[in-house]
């Protein structure tokens, strides 16, 4: 039996709209510009926001946000660094992992 070799698409290829982010978070759009304008979410690299493409990392980022938001009743800034400082912890683990100490 002949193998077939498996076909897919990166999730990252497969970028989302500013309206598709908005469903996918069940959130306003203007909810989502308003972090990508003030660079809590990085997503919208073009001009319009008709233009900008975010990626499954920018929708688990979004979600995260979102949640520590709604959970917490905190503000977009501190759900950023609660974010920043979530997502830097996983970078150092993955580190310590990779070198055998973690």
């Amino acid at each position: 039996m002949s193998e077939q070799p498996i076909r897919a698409v990166p999730v990252d290829d497969a970028a989302l709209t500013l309206d598709e982010l908005a469903r996918a978070c069940a959130v306003d759009p203007n909810w989502v510009v308003h972090r990508v304008r003030t660079g809590i979410l990085l997503g919208g690299s073009a001009d319009a926001p008709e233009a900008w493409r975010f990626t499954s990392v920018d929708l688990v980022r979004a979600r995260s946000l979102l949640r520590i938001e709604r959970d917490f009743d905190a503000n977009e800034e501190v759900a950023a660094l609660v974010v920043d400082l979530t997502e830097e912890i996983r970078r150092l683990k993955r580190r310590l992992r990779a070198v055998g100490i973690y």
